[in-house]
C-alpha cells in the first residue's frame, strides 16, 4: 500500500512536470512553428471564451465531447448527430487539443460550441467544468488527461469513453502504472473497438464497466457513402481513365509516386496532401511537375491541360474522392502516428495500400488479413503493386469487394453506445 502510495505521488509529480515542460515547449515552437503557434493563439482568454459562450447557451442537457484531433471527431460524429436528431434541445460542445483538429471543425454546424481544451491542470478544470456544467461526457478514443477525469469522477458527471484502444506497452499495464488507471477508474463506461483491450483492462479489474462494440467510424463512413454526392469537375477530370487517388498523404508518401505519375500519363492521379497550407501545396505542386490544383480547376482547364495529376488543395472532400479511384493509398504509413483512415476508401470497395507502420491501427490489420489492403515497402514495390493492379482487373474487384464486406459487417457501434446513454437514463437532468 505504501509502495503503491509513493509510485503515484513521483507519478503525480513528473506528470505535472510535462504540463509544465509541454507548455513551455509549445512557447517556443510558436516562435517558428505554425502549428505550435496555432495552439498558443487558441487558447488566448480561452476561458474567458468558454464561460461568455456558455452563459448565452440556456438548452439542456448538454453533452461535451472531447476529440484529440480530426480522426477521433470522426469516431464521435455518428453519437453526436443520431442524439442530435432525436433531441432537438440537446446542447452539443466539443473540444479539441490539436489546431488541426480545431481549425478542420470549428465550423461544424450540429456542434452549439466548440473550444480548444484548456491545458489540463487541477483550476483549469474546475473551472472548465464550471463553465461547462456537462450532462454527459463523451471522451473519443484516447488521450487521457489526469484533472479533467478526476474532477468528472468527483462531480459524479457520467464520463464515457468511445471506441477506445489499448496496446499492452501502455503505462496503463506497467508495474509502475497504477497512476494511469486510475484515470481509467474514473470513466462511467467504457466502449471498446477490440478482445484484446478487454483482456487489458480486465487485468486491471476494470471488467465490469467495459464492453466490446467496435469502431463508430465504420457508422460513419457509411453514412458518408449512402448520402454521397457527387463532384462534377472531378468526374471531368477522370473520364474515362484509370484513377488511382492518395490520400492523406505526406512527404514521404508523395515522394514514393513522383517517378510513377511521370511515367503513366495515360492513367490519372488524384494526390491528397494532408497539409493543405500554402507552402505545403506549393511543394507538392513543384514535385508534381504540371499538375493542375483543384482550386483552379474548371471545365475549360480540364480540357485543354495536358496533366494527368490533381493536386487537391482544399479540405472536405477527401471522403467522397475515393469513389472515383481504381486503386488508392492511405497516406501516414511512413510516419511514425502511422496510417490514416482507411476505412475511408474500403467502404466504396477499392485496393488500398499504405505504407509499413499501422500495426497499431485494427482496421488497417484487418483489412490486410482479409486481403483487401497490401502495405507497401518502398517506391519499387509500390510501383510493381500499382501496374500488377492496373493490369488484373479481377484482382481489383476481389480486393474491393473484402474491403466493402469488411466494413459492412462491422458497423452498428453508434447504435449500441446510444441506447446505454437511453437506458440508463444519463440524459435526464
Amino acid at each position: 500500500m505504501y509502495f503503491s502510495v509513493k509510485i503515484n505521488s513521483l507519478s503525480l509529480f513528473f506528470y505535472n512536470l510535462f504540463l509544465v515542460g509541454y507548455t513551455l515547449g509549445i512557447q517556443l515552437a510558436s516562435l517558428w512553428n505554425g502549428k505550435a503557434k496555432k495552439w498558443m493563439l487558441g487558447r488566448r482568454r480561452l476561458m474567458y471564451n468558454v464561460r461568455s459562450t456558455m452563459e448565452k447557451i440556456n438548452l439542456s442537457p448538454i453533452i461535451w465531447m472531447h476529440c484529440a484531433s480530426v480522426g477521433e471527431f470522426e469516431q464521435g460524429r455518428p453519437i453526436i448527430e443520431k442524439l442530435k436528431a432525436e433531441n432537438k434541445n440537446l446542447t452539443i460542445v466539443l473540444t479539441f487539443f490539436s489546431p488541426s483538429g480545431y481549425e478542420a471543425c470549428k465550423n461544424y454546424k450540429e456542434a452549439d460550441a466548440i473550444f480548444y481544451l484548456p491545458m489540463d491542470g487541477k483550476i483549469n478544470a474546475q473551472q472548465f467544468l464550471d463553465a461547462l456544467q456537462p450532462t454527459v461526457v463523451l471522451w473519443i478514443k484516447y488521450e487521457f488527461w489526469y484533472y479533467y477525469l478526476q474532477a468528472l469522477k468527483n462531480r459524479k458527471i457520467p464520463t464515457i469513453l468511445v471506441s477506445g484502444t489499448f496496446r499492452d506497452n501502455q503505462p496503463f499495464f506497467k508495474w509502475y502504472g497504477s497512476f494511469w488507471q486510475q484515470m481509467l477508474h474514473c470513466f462511467s463506461f467504457l466502449f471498446l473497438q477490440n478482445e484484446k483491450g478487454k483482456e487489458l483492462l480486465s487485468s486491471i479489474q476494470l471488467n465490469n464497466k467495459l464492453v466490446v462494440n467496435g469502431d463508430t467510424r465504420f457508422d460513419r463512413v457509411c453514412a458518408i457513402a449512402d448520402n454521397f454526392t457527387s463532384l462534377p469537375l472531378i468526374e471531368k477530370f477522370c473520364g474515362d481513365s484509370k484513377v488511382f487517388i492518395a490520400g492523406s498523404t505526406w512527404e514521404e508518401d508523395e515522394e514514393k509516386l513522383i517517378h510513377y505519375v511521370k511515367k503513366h500519363p495515360h492513367i490519372k492521379f488524384i494526390i491528397v496532401p494532408h497539409e493543405v497550407d500554402e507552402q505545403n501545396i506549393k511543394d507538392v505542386q513543384k514535385e508534381f511537375q504540371h499538375s493542375i490544383l483543384y482550386s483552379q480547376l474548371s471545365t475549360a482547364n480540364i480540357q485543354h491541360s495536358p496533366s494527368n495529376c490533381l493536386i487537391i488543395d482544399t479540405i472536405g472532400i477527401l471522403s467522397r474522392l475515393y469513389y472515383y479511384a481504381d486503386v488508392t493509398y492511405v497516406g501516414g504509413g511512413f510516419g511514425s502516428d502511422g496510417v490514416h483512415n482507411v476505412l475511408e476508401p474500403a467502404v466504396y470497395g477499392k485496393p488500398v495500400l499504405f505504407g509499413p507502420v499501422y500495426q497499431k491501427y485494427i482496421e488497417a490489420v484487418d483489412l490486410i488479413k482479409c486481403g483487401a489492403a497490401i502495405t507497401i515497402i518502398d517506391a519499387l514495390h509500390l510501383e510493381k503493386l500499382l501496374d500488377n493492379l492496373f493490369l488484373n482487373e479481377n484482382e481489383r474487384e476481389k480486393m474491393g469487394t473484402s474491403a466493402q464486406k469488411y466494413v459492412e459487417e462491422n458497423k452498428g457501434a453508434t447504435e449500441k453506445i446510444v441506447n446505454y446513454i437511453y437506458e440508463n437514463r444519463l440524459l435526464i437532468n
